[in-house]
């Protein structure tokens, strides 16, 4: 065990296992498949330097405001390694890779009616998510910088229904049990008329709107949410349109914050992870897009959810279109470009935090914990590039 993992204690071990057989879609498919994400209290951070521009941190070999950029996304590679740790226990690939779980069966073949090789894709993003955590806690660690530590708050419930690792339950970080989802990344890369860093106000249609109202489960709470195949199915939609909602966030968290690296390794660090974000982003969203339409009540707590046929020829919510559409960028002077958006780097990490919270996937969590993300997210926005 390295020093990192001393520190940390992470739950998942084994990075370097044997290749698993690819599955038979094809290699450019599987390719196409990222992440947001923040950490914990005050009392966990070393005592650095209090300024986040060209000063270094003391006795360290990376400067404040760049190790601040890294902990911020470590702790959302570590919240986001917590929440696909849960779908894989449930629906997804069970290996030495990834382990803990067994399967639930029902959830498992309800993500396969959307996506036949979901299994596999719901593998690959956990142990890419858990990868991206460690990578950047050993880098700050091997400079001398604090790393990101969640484990003070591994306290949520999480499901209790067959296919979860038993040891977890209680230990969770998320919640998927009552997320709020924003959809509207659906229309935005589809919209060539408006970016949201040159529109800050134009709303964007959502997807899926009964999505964005209400608290919906994206698993199986208990046994008994897998009795009713129609419920079933609105749970594996949820987590459908859920899985592209996460990675949209870093697939623009990334190259917001990398604005702000002053070390151009970091900024390698930074531009390097992105894009395996935005391969994520892409995969999740076309699987999205398949989810059968259909309406079920959740006989818990009463709330409806209605998916749309996305089979449709109005650009702004045809499935088929899954390439970003060309929009203004920096300037409605210059022409249309395709591109990631946004990418406004100003509050980017603050921005994230309420993203994730507003989700409801910290619901249960304690002020401890939102004390310490903020306090991430505040010392990320305050890094400035140096001279």
């Amino acid at each position: 065990m390295n020093n990192v993992e001393r520190r940390l204690q992470p739950q998942v071990t084994n990075l370097s296992p044997p290749p698993r057989t690819l599955p038979r879609r094809s290699f450019l498919r599987r390719m196409g498949l990222g992440a947001v994400a923040l950490a914990p209290g005050a009392a966990l951070l070393s005592s650095a330097s209090k300024t986040f521009g060209d000063e270094e941190e003391s006795q360290t070999g990376i400067r404040a405001g760049d190790a601040a950029l890294l902990r911020f996304a470590a702790a959302a590679e570590l919240l986001e390694a917590d929440f696909w740790i849960q779908y894989n226990e449930l629906g997804g690939v069970q290996d030495s890779e990834v382990p803990g779980g067994s399967g639930n069966p029902d959830y498992t073949e309800a993500l396969e009616i959307i996506e036949d090789e979901m299994g596999d894709y719901i593998h690959d993003n956990t142990d890419d998510e858990i990868t991206h955590h460690r990578f950047l806690n050993a880098y700050l660690v091997s400079k001398g910088a604090a790393p990101a530590n969640l484990n003070p708050f591994r306290t949520l419930m999480g499901s209790t229904a067959t296919g979860v690792n038993p040891n977890r339950v209680g230990k969770r970080l998320t919640n998927l049990t009552q997320l709020t989802l924003d959809t509207s990344w659906w229309t935005r890369y589809r919209d060539d008329a408006h970016n949201p860093d040159l529109d800050p106000n134009h709303v964007f249609r959502q997807a899926v709107p009964s999505l964005h109202t209400g608290q919906h489960t994206a698993i199986p709470r208990t046994d008994a949410d897998t009795s009713n195949p129609n419920f079933l199915q609105a749970i594996a939609n949820t987590a459908a349109f859920h899985f592209p909602t996460i990675e949209q966030g870093g697939n623009s968290l990334y190259p917001s914050m990398a604005q702000r690296a002053t070390s151009v390794e970091v900024l390698r660090i930074l531009i390097s992870i992105g894009p395996t974000e935005t391969m994520h982003f892409q995969t999740w969203s076309d699987v999205a897009g398949n989810a059968p339409p259909l309406s079920a009540v959740d006989p818990v707590t009463g709330v409806r959810v209605t998916f749309p046929d996305l089979e449709v020829e109005n650009e702004l919510f045809d499935k088929a279109l899954i390439m970003p559409e060309p929009c203004p960028f920096l300037s409605r002077n210059l022409p249309p470009c395709s591109i990631i958006r946004p990418t406004k780097t100003q509050g980017v990490a603050m921005g994230a935090l309420k993203f994730l919270t507003d989700m409801g996937l910290f619901i249960g969590q304690s002020p401890a914990f939102f004390s310490y993300m903020r306090r991430l997210a505040q010392e990320a926005d305050a890094a400035r590039r140096g001279g």
